[in-house]
């Protein structure tokens, strides 16, 4: 199976290789746009570690300008522009979106999987609309940011990679040279100067650009339907997640609780009937246990019909941040804000 899956990779690889071509010598255009376009993104499926980066960008530029999040909204059921309320169904609007949103209330948040139409109806009907970060698109190149923080992950090195369906890489990692600033995501907090030192070979062999250094940290875990349950460190957990690399998400709860179980589903999974079932099972089996799950899969359930009351009394749900480790290239969100001032020039 892995020899046809490799042999499947080249016909992937010869239609990206194609399709960058036809950019770079101007048969298909990249559109400017007035209003500055953060893109943050990676060239690989799965997760990086996106999201967080760009609520980290908005948390942080919400101060200083009036800012607009752009997704395509992968796995919903519509199509077209939307602009997504804190009301709105994540399965309208996709589940990553809606997060920011609830986060980020009074932000607007739009999808659309046709970001150059998005820009363009975003500047004519959010006139006050001064800064768009666009959460995915780094290898949608009709629209050219006005910088690209690239995002790729410690535990999956790029280098080591293969194109789909083989591996997990949907863009060229040449593409990189097209970077401003790359993120290395999920770095243990340990991790050596020495390490650093190759990521940083690794990425200037492409693109010479800042190179940050960064963990998810798990926050307090909190109870998503408000019930007089808590969660204290080292208590039972059952852990669940519906994310595309499940991995860190488990490592961490496996640092902070006593892990008794876990349940993993595919990247933006839809909870069933069947599903509600085995999870009900689980806490059945284990009495004493909460059920500790991600902040994305959370939005996915708070508003579910399906949700019996043994979940609701005992579902916790647990916000990650992001932290630069040290030895990282110095302040990265007063650089890019700099950057959007014209402070500072940029090579790519």
């Amino acid at each position: 199976m892995s020899f046809l899956m490799k042999l499947l990779s080249y016909p992937y690889q010869m239609v990206i290789s194609i399709r960058h071509w036809m950019f770079n010598c101007g048969l298909l255009k990249s559109e400017k746009f007035n209003t500055p376009v953060i893109c943050v993104g990676n060239i690989t499926v799965g997760g990086t570690g996106k999201t967080p980066t760009a609520e980290m960008i908005v948390d942080y530029m919400k101060d200083h300008y009036k800012v607009a999040v752009l997704s395509r909204g992968y796995g919903r059921r519509t199509k077209g522009y939307l602009e997504v309320k804190s009301t709105s169904s994540y399965r309208d609007v996709g589940d990553e979106p809606l997060q920011i949103k609830l986060k980020y209330p009074d932000a607007l948040v739009v999808v659309c999987e046709k970001r150059v139409e998005a820009i363009r109806r975003i500047e004519a009907e959010h006139p006050e609309v001064n800064l768009i970060v666009m959460d995915d698109g780094f290898q949608h190149r009709y629209v050219e940011p006005r910088i690209n923080v690239v995002i790729v992950d410690s535990t999956r090195p790029f280098y080591e990679d293969d194109y789909l369906p083989a591996g997990t890489l949907r863009d060229k990692p040449e593409s990189l040279d097209r970077a401003h600033y790359f993120i290395v995501t999920k770095c243990p907090v340990d991790m050596q100067p020495l390490a650093q030192r190759m990521w940083r070979k690794e990425l200037h062999k492409i693109a010479y650009q800042k190179v940050y250094f960064t963990r998810v940290v798990p926050t307090k875990a909190v109870s998503l339907f408000q019930t007089p349950n808590v969660l204290n460190y080292g208590d039972q957990v059952i852990a669940m997640s519906g994310i595309g690399n499940p991995k860190a998400f488990v490592a961490g709860v496996r640092k902070q609780y006593d892990v008794k179980a876990k349940l993993n589903f595919s990247d933006h999974h839809v909870y069933s009937v069947s599903d509600i079932e085995r999870i009900v099972a689980l806490l059945e089996k284990y009495p004493q246990a909460m059920l500790l799950t991600t902040e994305k899969d959370a939005v996915k359930l708070r508003r579910s019909r399906r949700v019996p009351d043994i979940m609701r009394e005992r579902l916790f749900y647990q916000p990650l941040k992001v932290e630069f480790l040290e030895g990282s290239d110095d302040d990265f969100l007063g650089t890019l804000k700099k950057d959007l001032e014209g402070k500072v020039h940029l090579d790519a």
